[in-house]
């Protein structure tokens, strides 16, 4: 039988480790490649071709939400396991939206890693028991002007800038980071206060936050 081939995606050097160890304890499960951000992700997923991606979230650079709607649209019949200590139902739903076939807390047991990975694989979709009422319950409540549908209306590069701003970035750094002028950077973020009707530098980042775009600090 052929091994599961994964590549772990996830910032912190010791919990990558930790993961690592983990998997290498499954049958039938073969690390294949590790990356620190979404942009590492990207290109690990080339040169490897995994069968799944473990991935977190919040990573600086490009977060796992991004790099996972990037991922898709390359490569579709790749599947994308979401590994997150965030259980915001804004999140998941992000995620599965993004074409994560699965979403669990970094607090599941470790059974549930193995069957979650096992599921993906074959396929299927896997949400952790502990979240998926919660998100039922948010998609059966949840109104037509969440968050959720603010971010979703922004294009790629203006959720790229947006992740940038909300890590700190001066303009002129953005437009290094990116390869684009100061001028376009801009642009982008004027259109993102308008897209998301935000009017000040202060809540672009705490939306960018809450969104999973970008790490919190502590």
């Amino acid at each position: 039988m052929r091994s599961t081939r994964i590549l772990l995606v996830e910032d912190h050097t010791l919990m990558r480790a930790g993961i690592r160890a983990l998997l290498q304890t499954f049958a039938d499960i073969e690390v294949v490649g590790e990356a620190g951000n979404g942009r590492e992700a990207l290109l690990q997923a080339e040169a490897c071709r995994p069968d799944v991606v473990l991935m977190d979230i919040a990573m600086k650079g490009l977060n796992g939400l991004e790099a996972t709607s990037r991922l898709m649209k390359k490569f579709p019949r790749m599947r994308v396991l979401i590994l997150s200590m965030h259980m915001n139902e804004e999140y998941v739903l992000q995620a599965l939206r993004a074409g994560a076939s699965g979403y669990l807390p970094k607090d599941a047991e470790t059974d549930e890693l193995d069957l979650a990975i096992r599921t993906v694989a074959m396929g299927k979709t896997y949400l952790s028991p502990s979240i998926s009422e919660h998100v039922a319950d948010y998609l059966r409540f949840a109104g037509s002007h969440t968050k959720l549908n603010r971010l979703e209306r922004l294009t790629p590069r203006q959720r790229e800038v947006l992740q940038l701003i909300a890590e700190g970035y001066t303009t002129k750094e953005i437009a290094g980071h990116l390869g684009i002028s100061t001028n376009t950077v801009e642009t982008h973020r004027i259109h993102l206060m308008r897209t998301l009707d935000i009017h000040d530098i202060a809540g672009l980042v705490r939306f960018a936050i809450q969104m999973g775009l970008a790490p919190s600090e502590g």
